[in-house]
């Protein structure tokens, strides 16, 4: 059987692509993903028109998506994150159609069940052989882990690799196997590797930043739950790998061996893995290029599927089997409802990804945030947009002292035996107002541009365009 066809237009051709069906793409290349955009461009070139693009996120680099979303080559996104120029005309009413956020673990369960069935994959591959066998490991493009890709592998009526490493039959350590593969087109270029390392992924200097991380790793200690077999995800923010910084000092010290580390993986879980502290880590995307390194050199560094990381439709995830979580925000309101999707403006700026996914999976979720961003208290009365429900969210760690959920009175109670210090979100709001003053509620438009689903598939809340001049 001959799966290589010599462009991508003529893949886009035999796959029988028409106007009016759905394509997918995966984002492990990040702001350096090129496929994306090569893959549009040739499908607007055939004059295929009314498509909905369904990628697991959207970057700045995808800026020509905005032209196509203009000439309604595209009519639909759904999206787990959108930050760049394809936020910014979203937030401002480009789409007819409102985009639909979905969650990291919502996505996968959506198109496996055909709630948004996928006519169309392109996976870009790092490293393929001719019938389709393709991993992110190896190449000049490595990524590490293709998580994201596998669910539109597995359910996508066509799937299309892209790759610029093309070798010889069969590529050993597949991550995605031939039997999902319809063809494999070899390009010179499909990214740049360092455009996975986009955004935050430093240990804070900021002294707010190292006291707040400082006091996160105290009150994980005096939570219980850092004991043998402690699992751990932290995201890639500055404040969230200085918590695991001071985690493992804590658990080196104590002598702690954890079982797992998970999500996006970072150099510092790799560090946490090579000194000791777990014995595992479950990776769907790498978020550095020392992460790709340890995923393709070191057994321990397993790569996971979106539904083995987070699908609640999955038999089992690994979501469930986590201790504790650390993830940041944008706003938290006194209903500890959390906000990851809208600025200070009302734009667009990111998504959720895991971030409900891990909150709800885990013992307890933290989020790490200052008491003032952006000139505003970080707690409000309502956050602009339900990113992750408050049921879902355990404490919230600031400069100026811990709030918990106070559906959580075990963990108050032990965060007190310590004596960490303790605050009722009510009174951090204040606290906080008494610096800034009360904030005035953002504009808003009266068009819906995009509509948050829950992991479950529920509507969580509706985003409005940002009126503009």
């Amino acid at each position: 059987m001959q799966k290589l066809v010599n462009t991508i237009r003529e893949a886009i051709e035999l796959s029988g692509l028409k106007s009016g069906m759905t394509v997918s793409f995966h984002h492990h290349l990040r702001n350096g993903d090129y496929v994306l955009n090569m893959v549009m461009e040739e499908i607007a070139n055939l004059g295929i028109r009314d498509l909905t693009v369904n990628a697991s996120s959207i970057f700045a680099i995808h800026a020509p998506l905005v032209d196509h979303i203009k000439n309604h080559v595209v009519t639909m996104l759904q999206t787990d994150y959108m930050s760049g120029p394809v936020a910014k005309a979203i937030s401002e009413g480009i789409m007819e159609n409102p985009v639909q956020f979905r969650t990291h673990g919502g996505r996968p369960a959506d198109i496996a069940r055909g709630e948004t069935p996928v006519d169309v994959a392109f996976i870009a591959a790092p490293s393929s052989d001719p019938m389709g066998n393709c991993s992110g490991k190896f190449g000049k493009s490595a990524c590490g882990s293709l998580g994201y890709a596998m669910p539109d592998a597995m359910y996508a009526k066509k799937v299309v690799v892209i790759t610029d490493n093309l070798v010889a039959y069969p590529l050993p350590d597949w991550s995605i196997s031939e039997d999902y593969v319809d063809y494999v087109v070899a390009v010179d270029a499909i990214g740049d590797a360092n455009g996975i390392v986009s955004g935050t992924t430093k240990i804070t200097r900021d002294p707010v930043g190292l006291v707040m991380a400082k006091t996160a790793a105290k009150m994980i200690k005096a939570s219980g739950l850092l004991q043998n077999g402690f699992s751990f995800q932290t995201g890639a923010g500055g404040a969230s790998l200085a918590t695991a910084k001071f985690l493992k000092e804590i658990m080196l010290k104590e002598g702690i061996r954890g079982s797992f580390g998970l999500g996006g993986i970072t150099g510092y879980l790799v560090e946490m893995l090579e000194a000791g502290c777990f014995e595992k880590l479950m990776d769907v995307q790498c978020f550095d290029l020392d992460a790709v390194r340890s995923i393709r050199e070191d057994p321990r560094h397993e790569e996971i599927s979106a539904i083995h990381y987070a699908s609640p439709r999955a038999k089992s995830a690994v979501v469930d089997s986590l201790d504790v979580v650390i993830l940041g925000a944008t706003e938290i309101d006194t209903n500890f409802n959390v906000n990851v999707h809208t600025d200070s403006n009302g734009y667009i700026m990111g998504g959720s990804g895991g971030h409900s996914d891990a909150a709800a999976g885990a013992k307890m979720s933290v989020i790490i945030a200052p008491m003032i961003r952006a000139r505003l208290p970080i707690v409000t009365d309502r956050v602009n947009c339900i990113s992750t429900p408050g049921k879902d969210i355990d404490v919230l760690v600031t400069q100026g002292g811990i709030a918990v959920n106070p559906a959580r009175v075990d963990l108050k109670e032990r965060f007190l035996a310590a004596k960490l210090p303790v605050v009722d979100i009510e009174e951090l709001k204040a606290r906080t107002e008494a610096i800034t003053g009360k904030p005035q509620p953002i504009a808003k438009g009266s068009r819906v541009v995009a509509e948050v689903i829950s992991r479950d598939g529920e509507l969580l809340d509706r985003i409005y365009n940002v009126p503009t001049l």
